[in-house]
C-alpha cells in the first residue's frame, strides 16, 4: 500500500513536471542576453521584453485578438448558457446527439475547421456578393464557434451539480417561474458561467489554427503576429512575448478562481 501511495505520487510529480517544464524554460529564455539562444547563456537581460513591446505588429496583433475575444465572449457565452439550461433542464429528445453538435468545433483538429469555415466563406461571398474572409465580423463569427462549445461543456458541469430543491421552495413560496430564474437559479449558475466567460475568451484569445485562414491584409491575431515574426528571425523575442502572455492568463485565471472556485466547476 505503501509503495502504490509512492507510485502514484510520483506519477503526479511527472506529471507536472512534465507540463510545467516547458513553461519555465520559456520564461528563463525570454531573459538571455544572445540573440542566438544557447546554454549556458552569457548574461540575461530585458531587451527582449522591450523589443517586444516596442513592435507595433504585436501590439496591433494584441489589439485585434483582444477584440475579437471579447466580442465572441460577449455573443457565445450568452447562446451557450441559454443551451445547456435546455439541455439539462428541458425534455427535448436526442439530447445527446444535440450536446455532441454543440461540442464539435472543439473536437474536429482547428485547422480542418479553419479550412471548412475558409471554403463557407468563399461560397457565401459569391452568393451575396459581400466580403466575408478577412473581415472582423468574420472573425468574429467564427470565434464564436469557439465559445458556444466551451460554455456548454462548462455551464452544463455546474448545472448538474445545482441543489434543484431551493428552486422548488421559491416556486412553493408563490414566485413565479421568471422570479426563481432571475433570483434564484442565475446567481447559482454564475460561478459556470464565469468560468465558461474565462476559458471562453482564453481560447479564443490564443487560437491560431481557425484564424489563420480567416484573417486579411492588415488585420492579423497576436498569435499569427507571432508566427509571422518567427518566419523572419529566431530570438528570445517571441519567449517574451508568451512570457507576457502566460503572465496576463495567470491572473486572470487567480483573480476568478479568488472569486468563483474553478476546482467545483471544471
Amino acid at each position: 500500500m505503501r509503495l502504490t501511495g509512492l507510485i502514484y505520487r510520483g506519477g503526479i510529480v511527472l506529471a507536472y513536471l512534465v507540463m510545467l517544464l516547458p513553461v519555465v524554460l520559456l520564461v528563463i529564455t525570454s531573459f538571455f542576453r544572445d540573440a542566438i539562444i544557447s546554454f549556458p547563456p552569457s548574461g540575461f537581460s530585458l531587451d527582449w521584453y522591450r523589443n517586444a513591446l516596442g513592435r507595433d505588429e504585436f501590439l496591433d496583433g494584441f489589439i485585434v485578438s483582444f477584440k475579437v475575444a471579447a466580442i465572441a465572449t460577449l455573443i457565445g457565452v450568452p447562446l451557450g448558457t441559454a443551451a445547456s439550461l435546455a439541455l439539462v433542464r428541458s425534455e427535448i429528445r436526442a439530447k445527446q446527439a444535440i450536446t455532441t453538435f454543440l461540442l464539435g468545433p472543439i473536437i474536429v483538429p482547428g485547422i480542418v475547421a479553419g479550412t471548412a469555415l475558409y471554403l463557407t466563406y468563399l461560397l457565401a461571398q459569391n452568393q451575396f456578393d459581400r466580403d466575408i474572409v478577412g473581415t472582423l465580423p468574420g472573425l468574429v463569427a467564427a470565434h464564436i464557434l469557439l465559445t458556444i462549445p466551451w460554455t456548454v461543456r462548462v455551464v452544463i458541469a455546474g448545472l448538474q451539480g445545482l441543489d434543484r430543491s431551493v428552486e422548488e421552495a421559491a416556486l412553493n413560496l408563490g414566485a413565479r417561474p421568471w422570479t426563481v430564474f432571475r433570483r434564484v437559479t442565475l446567481p447559482m449558475m454564475r460561478p459556470a458561467i464565469v468560468a465558461a466567460s474565462m476559458f471562453s475568451f482564453i481560447q479564443s484569445f490564443e487560437n491560431l489554427e481557425l484564424t489563420l485562414l480567416l484573417v486579411g491584409p492588415g488585420m492579423s491575431t497576436l498569435p499569427i503576429a507571432m508566427l509571422n515574426y518567427l518566419e523572419f528571425q529566431i530570438d528570445p523575442t517571441l519567449a517574451a512575448v508568451a512570457t507576457i502572455q502566460i503572465v496576463v492568463i495567470a491572473a486572470m485565471m487567480l483573480v476568478t478562481d479568488r472569486y468563483v472556485k474553478l476546482s467545483r466547476i471544471v
